[in-house]
């Protein structure tokens, strides 16, 4: 069932990661009735058949505040793994202070 059909709900509060091609956006958003959830949305930027241009395809992950530990918990596990047990020679910090793309290039 989709929390935002037929409802204006209230954004709260929002993060935008990009990632190449793919755009996160965490928002968190407010019910009528004051309670809070989190959407989680890739956006990937595809190529047209007709090689005219470019739109955007959109996933979604509705979060609700029962789940928020266990899927934090959930991601980290995963995560430490990866970075501890499967690749331990990289050495991640260096994408975390990648510069953004700019504006332009993301709508291109």
């Amino acid at each position: 069932m989709d929390v935002d059909k037929g409802r204006k709900k209230e954004e709260v509060y929002s993060k935008k990661v990009r990632a190449g091609k793919r755009t996160y956006f965490f928002d968190v958003k407010a019910t009528q009735g004051n309670d809070y959830y989190i959407t989680i949305t890739e956006s990937r930027k595809k190529a047209r058949e007709n090689g005219e241009g470019y739109y955007r395809k959109k996933y979604k992950i509705f979060l609700y505040k029962e789940d928020f530990i266990k899927f934090m918990n959930a991601l980290d596990d995963c995560v430490s793994y990866v970075t501890e047990e499967l690749m331990p020679h990289v050495d991640f910090e260096q994408y975390a202070f990648e510069d953004d793309l700019d504006e332009e290039e993301e709508d291109e």
